[in-house]
């Protein structure tokens, strides 16, 4: 009876110590964005730049107007996604239409990236060229940040 119960301690021990090692699929990440963390970093980068209030305030309606017009098209794109999983699950899956539906998922994400380049330039055209040389410095060590964030150091 003692070698039963002490068996049954120890393998609730070794099943809880093998639970609390399971890898969790879903990414976390390590800083959470705050509330108000978009407009703090607008203001960061509009100082940074030394900006006129009459480009900051260009800027922000900018944004706003780049904003909603993206808005719909991700929504799209994320259900077109949805409905590449119902594809791809389905008993019989049918490879022509998951193939339109990766091509209108690359179209949406085209004419996202050629919004959001618009918008770019138009700020762009804004700036003097001093400002210009620190935006595409800005741009370069946040790009650097978000390398160095996913894949780590640079190993030489």
């Amino acid at each position: 009876m003692k070698t039963k119960l002490l068996m049954l301690v120890a393998l609730v021990l070794l099943g809880t110590g093998l639970y609390a090692q399971t890898n969790d699929p879903a990414p976390r990440k390590a800083f959470p964005m705050r509330k108000g963390a978009g407009f703090q970093q607008r203001e960061h980068f509009g100082n940074a730049l030394n900006l006129t209030e009459d480009q900051k305030k260009f800027f922000k309606e900018s944004a706003i107007a780049m904003h909603k017009s993206v808005q719909p098209l991700v929504n799209e794109l994320r259900e077109a996604k949805a409905h590449m999983k119902t594809l791809i699950t389905a008993a019989k899956p049918d490879q022509e239409a998951i193939n339109k539906n990766i091509e209108k998922m690359g179209k949406i994400k085209t004419e996202i990236q050629k919004i959001r380049t618009n918008h770019l330039l138009e700020m762009r055209a804004q700036l003097n060229d001093e400002q210009k040389l620190k935006m595409d410095l800005f741009k370069a060590k946040k790009m650097m940040k978000e390398r160095f964030k996913r894949r780590g150091p640079v190993q030489g």
